[in-house]
Order: structure tokens, then sequence, then C-alpha cells
């Protein structure tokens, strides 16, 4: 699945000014595809009570995800043609899916399938009603503290399309590496162990371990790299470093 096979629905939005942030939120990570239930749209001007100059100011630069937005009569009418559809929810429990995902569990999800996929947000006010969460296939929440767990639309829309587009966006195609990618990937254990090999065989090289110690070492090192998390490019240019200077010792320099 791709960022563009994922539709952002709202469900009854009352706040023309938070519709409009979850356009820009929406733009800021590669989606493009926003549609309104139970909400009319009589023209380009405004939509029921939303105003559309409003959504546009609040929207910023974002304004062709309002402008191309999708308007539908029901909710039920707007997932007609999803595959899979995720309904997000603060409230939790059997009658609200027993086992909701977290932002990051939804977006893993989603990385694994295809076909076309809705990700559901509630009335400002109410949130999803249990009906309409009915009619969702899994429901998701954001962890937050129990004395204010209550969201902004925009924020926990903004907190969603951001672990979509870890997942799904560009970046993820981004390898760290001799080619200067950003993503950071910590070396797996192999990797790790090949590591540790080359720095202490050029320490080796430079005159360590003519009595016992490298084994220490080693273990030493897999410790502290493990624990740091360092990433293959990290991984990459330690190795030269020791390596070049193995090179120079043996020079005398």
């Amino acid at each position: 699945m791709v960022l563009e096979d994922i539709r952002i629905v709202l469900s009854r939005p009352e706040e023309a000014g938070n519709v409009g942030a979850v356009c820009r939120a929406m733009k800021n990570m590669g989606l493009r595809r926003l549609r309104i239930a139970g909400v009319k749209m009589p023209g380009k001007g405004s939509a029921g009570g939303l105003s559309g100059e409003v959504i546009l100011a609040r929207a910023v630069h974002a304004g062709e995800i309002w402008e191309k937005a999708e308007f539908f009569g029901t909710l039920e009418e707007a997932l007609a043609d999803c595959t899979l559809v995720i309904g997000t929810t603060r409230r939790t429990g059997k009658h609200r899916k027993s086992f909701p995902l977290t932002p990051a569990e939804a977006a893993a999800c989603l990385a694994e399938r295809t076909g076309r996929a809705a990700l559901v947000f509630g009335n400002e006010r109410t949130g999803l009603e249990g009906e309409e969460l009915d009619l969702c296939s899994l429901a998701s929440y954001i962890p937050s503290d129990d004395s204010f767990p209550s969201l902004n639309l925009s924020h926990a829309l903004q907190i969603y399309a951001y672990e979509l587009f870890l997942r799904l966006g560009p970046s993820q195609n981004r390898v760290p590496g001799e080619d200067g990618g950003s993503r950071w990937e910590p070396l797996e254990r192999e990797a790790l162990d090949r590591l540790v090999a080359s720095v202490t065989a050029s320490l080796k090289e430079l005159g360590f371990y003519k009595q016992r110690g490298r084994e220490e070492q080693e273990r030493f090192f897999r410790d502290i790299f493990s624990r740091a998390g360092i990433t293959i490019s990290e991984g990459h240019y330690l190795e030269r470093l020791f390596r070049k200077a193995a090179k120079l010792g043996n020079k005398g320099l």
C-alpha cells in the first residue's frame, strides 16, 4: 500500500478551522485524499456550517486538499469502496473493538496490505459513535494522559499522518550508507559482529593483544555499539577509521 491508497475520512466535522488544519497536516505528510461524511457540499464556498474561506485560511498552502475533497451523505457511503477501514477512538473496551492499535501499529498494518484503505476520525465533540465504529475493520487510539486524553482533530491526524509517512512515504526508500541516507536503522547482530571483528583486527595490527584481552574487548565493543544503536553508515565509518589508523601505525606515522 502507498499513501495514495489511503483516504482520510472526517465524519460529521463541525469546526471549519479544524478541517483546514487537517488539510495542512495531510499535505505535510503526503496524504492527498480527503473525504467528508455527514456534511453536505452545496458549493465551493461552504459546506453546511463549514466556511470555505475559514478552511482555506487555515489550510494555508494546502487548499487543494479541500478543493478536491469528496463529500458523502453517510459514513457508510464514504467507506463503500475501501478494503480496510481503521476508526480512531480514545475510548476502548469490548464494545469499541477489543484490540485497538496505536498509530505506529496502524501504519504497520496498512503497510502490509494492498487495496484502498480509510482512516476515520469522528466529530470533534463526540468522536466516533458506536454505530460508526461498527463500520470499521479495526480501531486505533493515541495513548495519552488519563487526566486529559482528548486530542484536537488536526493534532490527532498529524500523529497518524507522520506514522504513515514513515512507513509508506518516500523516506522509507532512503537506505542509510554511503549515499548519505538519513533514516535511522541500527546494525543487526550479524553486521555488528563483523564490525567488532574488524575493529579488533585493526587494533591487533597496531600491536594490541600481544597478551590476552581481545575477547574481552570484543565483548566491550559489542555491548557499547549495541546500546548506542549505531547505524549502518556509522558502522562503515568506524570500520574505515580503524583501518586507516592501522595503516598509519604500520607506516610508523
